[in-house]
């Protein structure tokens, strides 16, 4: 029968999952969440073949659930669940849309689906309990409706700024430009972005113009995120119309800066901006320019670093600003570290600090405690750096010694935050530090040949040391998960390596095969020594303050005991070359024998 009646039977399969949803179901369990699931799959899949049936009876069936009267906190909750479904669905079917499309299905996009979707990304603002996750879900389905229907959506932005140009009103309704922020931005898109703006900047309204700087520096970092390839390419081959209309956009927002507080609204755009002519941005990095290009280095320069000066003067919004756009440049080496390691024309000197400058800067941002996003995309920043492909281009001329060099300073600098106890999120950061550790194995056995050369330099003995250091000192740590994720490179810890599969030990059963495994250590290194000195100078601290404050947190006693198995069971190895014994005497932890 389904043969016969192909869209007899697509119109049952969008009925069946309209009366599954929450909001028409109530309660879901788990054969109705299965039963949703599996309509669902249907639809996207049928939605390869039937795509304007299946849109269109989703948009449908989201006009109708939006329209729907509620009344209670459950039936809330399963029209928001009910929203969230259909905004995933249609995201989905968008996603495997042919690119060959017919002209009715943009029609009927624009007219039907559209507004439906806008309608999430204007109207749940800050306030309505679910806001934030409706409007990412519908910003996905505009991003996915955007990929093969962009002129359809570009068309609304494009007719709302025209219709701005001639606005008389001082409140002016900027919903449709601030599109902009969520659609899906290629380069030659991006160019007729821009292109569109310079036309029509100047003529807007002070809201309008605010609305269309932070929108398109959004849409840039959307299209280095997705198209990180298009921007390295910017650099290696030159866009002369991109780099026209950025310029000519900078000069317009230079001249709507007059005020400190517009500088600090527009720098971050003006710095994008500024990253899309590249010839400039070349030219501008150069101690000598050339004669010949003296003068357009566009004035340029001049007003660059006028529009820059609002810094000397910092505010909250300033810092705001500069964290925003902080994160957006660390994001872009994540998206793209290839980019921030193009150094043409330098020698190997010279591009061997380029790329230290880089990772250190980086490495100064993990340990940051009021910036977690920060310090997060920094570590994901330094461990894109630390694949094996990656290292490669640190130094090309020199590969090998240049990552004993940096690579060295990473783990010295982390370890000793991590030893002096700097670091909110350590746990965290030692299951990055054990993937950075496989990441330097894979590029030294890659280059096994000559994996040895520059290796014996200072700083590459003192991260040695201070990683040694490091695992030993978290083997007391009261935080079971830290203990278990440590995995070092070093025999006397293959065996460590293994405890740290016993995930369902419990934290006095590891603790004692932890300290059983110290006491097996025979030589003293200079790791253990300064790992057990540290340890020891913390468990005095500790203890004084145990006895002042007895009742402190059961944590932080828990820590003690835990230092003082530590001190005993490495004590042996790490005092045998002391000719006066020291340390707690007066203190016997249970799992001694």
């Amino acid at each position: 029968m389904a043969a016969h009646k192909p869209v007899e039977w697509v119109q049952a399969v969008i009925n069946r999952f309209d009366e599954q949803l929450p909001v028409k179901t109530g309660h879901q369990n788990n054969h109705t969440k299965v039963s949703t699931e599996h309509n669902k799959e249907c639809l996207i899949n049928i939605s390869k073949y039937k795509f304007s049936h299946v849109i269109s009876g989703l948009t449908n069936i989201l006009k109708n659930v939006n329209n729907m009267r509620i009344f209670g906190e459950a039936a809330e909750k399963n029209l928001y669940l009910s929203q969230l479904i259909i905004l995933d669905t249609l995201e989905k079917c968008l996603a495997s849309q042919s690119k060959d499309c017919l002209r009715l299905d943009e029609t009927m996009l624009v007219k039907q689906l559209l507004p439906e979707i806008c309608h999430f990304i204007h109207t749940y603002r800050e306030g309505h309990q679910h806001a934030a996750e409706l409007r990412a879900s519908a910003s996905g389905v505009l991003f996915s409706l955007s990929c093969n229907n962009f002129n359809a959506v570009f068309s609304r932005i494009s007719t709302r700024l025209q219709e701005l140009t001639v606005c008389s009103e001082d409140t002016v309704d900027v919903h449709d430009i601030e599109l902009v922020q969520y659609i899906n931005v290629d380069c030659s898109k991006l160019k007729r972005l821009l292109q569109e703006t310079v036309l029509k900047f100047k003529a807007l309204k002070k809201p309008a113009q605010l609305a269309v700087i932070n929108s398109l520096e959004k849409a840039f970092w959307n299209w280095v995120e997705n198209y990180p390839d298009e921007f390295t390419m910017l650099y290696q081959r030159t866009q002369t119309d991109m780099a026209d209309a950025a310029e000519r956009l900078f000069d317009l927002v230079d001249s709507f800066a007059e005020s400190a507080k517009r500088k600090a609204a527009v720098w971050p755009l003006q710095i994008i901006l500024l990253i899309l002519c590249p010839e400039i941005t070349h030219i501008i990095s150069r101690e000598v320019v050339e004669e010949s290009k003296a003068n357009k280095t566009l004035s340029f320069k001049e007003k660059m670093t006028t529009s820059l000066k609002f810094k000397e003067k910092t505010t909250d919004l300033d810092t705001r600003s500069y964290k925003c756009l902080l994160l957006a440049l660390v994001k872009l080496i994540h998206a793209d570290p290839k980019l921030m390691l193009h150094n043409p024309g330098k020698q190997a000197q010279e591009t061997q600090s380029s790329t230290a400058e880089l990772i250190a800067g980086l490495v100064q941002l993990v340990p940051l405690v009021n910036t977690a996003q920060l310090s997060q995309e920094a570590m994901e920043a330094l461990l894109v750096l630390h694949l094996p492909e990656t290292i490669e281009l640190w130094n090309p001329q020199a590969p090998i010694e240049t990552f004993w060099d940096i690579s060295s300073l990473v783990l010295f600098l982390i370890c000793k935050k991590l030893i002096g106890h700097q670091m909110v999120n350590s746990t965290e950061v030692l299951k990055w530090l054990r993937e950075i550790l496989i990441c330097r194995n894979k590029f030294l056995l890659k280059n096994k040949e000559c994996a040895t050369q520059n290796s014996g330099i200072p700083i590459c003995r003192q991260a040695q040391t201070k990683l040694e250091v490091c695992l030993y000192m978290f083997l007391w740590s009261p935080d079971t998960e830290a203990v278990q994720n440590i995995l070092p490179n070093y025999a006397t810890f293959t065996e460590f390596a293994s405890v740290s599969n016993i995930m369902a030990t419990g934290r006095s059963t590891l603790q004692k095969r932890v300290m059983a495994l110290l006491r097996r250590i025979e030589h003293p290194t200079a790791g253990n020594t300064e790992a057990w000195e540290d340890t020891h100078a913390k468990w005095e601290q500790d203890t004084k303050q145990i006895l002042n404050f007895p009742k402190n947190k059961v944590e932080d006693g828990q820590e003690w005991i835990n230092m003082t198995g530590f001190l005993w069971a490495l004590g042996g190895v790490c005092l045998s070359q002391h000719s006066k014994p020291c340390g707690p005497t007066t203190y016997s932890p249970p799992w001694a024998p």
